[in-house]
């Protein structure tokens, strides 16, 4: 059964028991009166609506009942009406003041305990929680968006009716992936999607790819988390081969319809390791190589001076890469944002939000993909590395000679425009030992930046020695903290390369040799 049918069979239940107050928690109001007009057509009582721009009118029919257009003059009119008359119903879709025990609540709560004598019945329509000595008197129901099932029908009502008219090149297969792309917006937004592509006079394949950006736009001004632009010509991850076969293969599970296997699309990854090799960078790679929208979300802005305003924070922002989805969430140094966890030094803030994101994490089945970064280890609370919470746990090492030679390649090419001699380029990869990828950058930028400066015939093999000469890696100021991070992944993480950490044998699971 669809979450809409099971819906309507449920809310005419509660309606033919009379049951005295309803709440139905949704954003979605036309469709919940579409429903409540097909359940009434079956009912034996009058069914009444109020809104705001037209007061009270008579659902079926639309004939008006009453002119006050003011949300308690329509509680009042119903309270008169079912004082009266048996076996009415009356639904409210703009209510407000209902979370707390205000006077509108109280009378709202009156009118309920009418019609619990009278046979009647009050609905309400409403995106927020409803103060308990109220929903206490009746029912709740949640009409959540359209399903994967119930958006791939909308589409085809859409496209249908213009199979005959435009050049629509979607097929089955086609279809079911844009409803996997549309699952967890509005009807109407779906529908203003489609509308959309169509007004350009035909569908294509590549509208799939748009479907992802139209759906982005939608919520670009949702707060929550931060839309980060990518660009597509800076985003070559030199190495990490280990990190991207796994990547590939896990690609075409994200849009997948995997309901019938009973398995959820991936979840994401936790990237740690040593600072600089390139963990945040890869973020922005997948996102840009899965051509998904990328999104930031900052723990440490999430954070609120009130009890309870992180964890309604947090939540929202998690809502609101649900409505996004398929995306790709970015979270840049976890362990920054959640580092109370840890010894409960702000009160146990970091311990309910680690809660509630590896809640949210485990159980949302929403196409999320989250890439998560850390680099001080020790800090991330142990519940987070447990298997399972991502879909798996890769080690950032500092590059071998073979990727620090692809990365410099890509940093050259880049700024220079020209490759390098395969003798100086041996020389530099032997000079770059212990080099980050952050290093690796910096030593080309510098003969980049005297390129620009005094013209391309002013690089020579020397400048580039200098250039690698002059930078002091971490490796070599902090020699103990790497060979700690390294001796970490050893026995933890799969190395995201593909080979050992550290050049040294590693002890972990056999699960990495699916990488090699």
């Amino acid at each position: 059964m669809s979450d809409t049918l099971e819906f309507r069979t449920t809310l005419a239940r509660y309606l033919k028991a009379r049951i005295p107050f309803i709440s139905i928690r949704t954003t979605e109001r036309a469709r919940v009166l579409d429903i409540f007009r097909d359940v009434a057509a079956g009912l034996n009582a009058p069914v009444y609506v109020h809104t705001l721009s037209q007061g009270t009118r008579e659902l079926v029919n639309n004939r008006s009942a009453n002119e006050d257009r003011s949300v308690v003059g329509a509680v009042d009119f119903a309270s008169q009406q079912i004082a009266q008359r048996q076996n009415l119903s009356f639904i409210l879709t703009e209510v407000a003041d209902i979370e707390d025990d205000t006077a509108f609540s109280r009378q709202l709560q009156d009118t309920a305990m009418l019609a619990a004598e009278h046979g009647g019945c009050v609905a309400v329509i409403t995106s927020k929680p409803v103060w308990g000595q109220l929903q206490r008197l009746g029912m709740s129901l949640t009409l959540s968006a359209p399903n994967e099932d119930e958006m791939l029908a909308i589409i085809q009502e859409q496209i249908g009716a213009y199979r005959d008219q435009f050049r629509i090149e979607w097929d089955a297969a086609d279809e079911r992936q844009a409803a996997a792309i549309l699952a967890g917006i509005s009807r109407i937004e779906a529908e203003n999607i489609i509308a959309t592509l169509l007004a350009n006079g035909s569908i294509t394949k590549a509208d799939l790819g748009e479907l992802m950006h139209a759906k982005d736009r939608i919520f670009a001004d949702i707060s929550g988390i931060e839309r980060v632009q990518v660009r597509g010509a800076e985003l070559n991850v030199g190495g990490l081969g280990g990190l991207r076969s796994w990547l590939d293969r896990e690609r075409p599970l994200l849009t997948a319809d995997l309901r019938e296997r009973g398995i959820r699309p991936p979840r994401g990854v936790l990237l740690v390791g040593v600072p600089g090799c390139g963990k945040s960078l890869s973020a922005k790679a997948i996102a840009h190589n899965w051509n998904l929208p990328l999104y930031r979300l900052d723990l440490s802005t999430i954070h609120g001076q009130y009890l309870g305003q992180s964890e309604g924070r947090l939540k929202e922002a998690l809502n609101t890469a649900d409505h996004v989805a398929p995306c790709v969430l970015w979270i840049d140094e976890i362990e920054k944002g959640l580092a109370g966890a840890i010894g409960g030094g702000d009160g146990g803030t970091s311990t309910r939000l680690v809660g509630q994101f590896l809640y949210w994490l485990q159980e949302a089945r929403s196409r999320v993909f989250v890439v998560a970064t850390a680099n001080d280890v020790s800090k991330l609370p142990p519940e987070l590395l447990r298997r399972g919470r991502f879909d798996e746990l890769f080690f950032v090492d500092l590059p071998t000679p073979a990727e620090r030679k692809e990365i410099i390649d890509i940093y050259v090419q880049r700024g220079l425009k020209a490759p390098l001699a395969d003798a100086l380029s041996r020389e530099l990869v032997d000079l770059s030992e212990g080099f980050a990828g952050s290093d690796l950058e910096s030593a080309v930028r510098e003969v980049v930046k005297e390129a620009y400066l005094f013209g391309d015939a002013q690089v020579s093999d020397e400048l580039f020695r200098r250039a690698f000469q002059n930078v002091v890696p971490l490796s070599k100021t902090s020699p103990e903290q790497i060979e700690s991070i390294r001796a970490w992944g050893r026995e933890r993480a799969v190395p995201a390369s593909g080979q050992a950490i550290g050049g040294v044998a590693s002890t972990a699971r056999a699960r990495r040799a699916v990488l090699l």
